[in-house]
Order: structure tokens, then C-alpha cells, then sequence
């Protein structure tokens, strides 16, 4: 059986294999694409509205248990396609 865990965007619960892991490195959010890096994690929905509600939430602050505000830019490249394969491309 699969491991469940809980969207901090929407707050529902999904297969671990439907849900991006992020940590924080150095105040900025990174995907942990294999979710295999140390450290806290906190899982979303790899949508725009989920990660919208996260970050107008504060929800990763909270869930990550750091204080200040994170820097959000490489989550929001990735969403916009940055770095996500086109067409086949490798």
C-alpha cells in the first residue's frame, strides 16, 4: 500500500506519488524531485492553485517550521515549465 500524505496548498490527502516534496535550502524552496533530501519536507500538488494557497498561507513556513519569508522563484519556474521537458525533447 502506498504511503498518504496531505497537500499543504489544498489540505486533502493524495498518494505520496501525486504530491511534489519541497524543502527549504538556505531560505529558497526546492522540488526534491526523488524526495530523498534531508530535512523537513512539505508535500503539494504540483498545480498552480495549490501552490498559490500555500504560499498566500504562509503553509510551507508553517509546515517546514522556519521563520522568515522564503524565497518562492524556483518553485514558480517550475510550475511556469521551466525546466520540465517539451515535446519529447531530453
Amino acid at each position: 500500500m502506498e504511503p498518504v500524505r496531505t497537500c499543504v496548498g489544498c489540505r486533502t490527502r493524495a498518494p505520496r506519488s501525486a504530491l511534489l516534496r519541497v524543502v527549504v535550502i538556505d531560505s529558497v524552496l526546492v522540488p526534491d524531485e526523488r524526495a530523498s533530501m534531508p530535512g523537513r519536507g512539505a508535500w503539494v500538488h504540483e498545480t498552480t492553485e495549490c501552490m498559490d494557497a500555500a504560499i498566500r498561507r504562509r503553509a510551507f513556513v508553517r509546515a517546514l517550521r522556519v521563520s522568515g519569508p522564503l524565497d518562492t522563484q524556483t518553485i514558480e519556474k517550475r510550475l511556469n515549465g521551466y525546466g520540465h521537458k517539451v515535446n519529447g525533447s531530453k
